[in-house]
């Protein structure tokens, strides 16, 4: 179950109940009383691993060497490496 963090407009009082995300409901103070307000914080995550973004979403090699033909064929350019075999 979840847990929530709550301040109390009235004595400033801020602490966390424990309940289902389903309940809905005001929530008292356990000091005074007064319906509480939900306070919003950031969720704790710490990520670890080697990370989708580096697996996933990293972008393409380009291949910047255009391919050549085959050492034996008539169409080899003079400047390739096969040509010269």
């Amino acid at each position: 179950m979840p847990a929530y963090d709550f301040r109390c407009p009235d004595c400033g009082d801020v602490f966390e109940i424990v309940r289902p995300a389903s309940e809905a409901g005001d929530v008292c103070c356990p000091q005074c009383g007064t319906v509480a307000k939900r306070v919003f914080s950031p969720v704790g995550v710490v990520l670890k691993g080697s990370g989708f973004h580096n697996t996933d979403y990293r972008p393409k090699p380009k291949d910047d060497a255009p391919a050549c033909p085959t050492s034996g064929s008539k169409d080899a350019c003079a400047s390739c490496p096969a040509a010269k075999e």
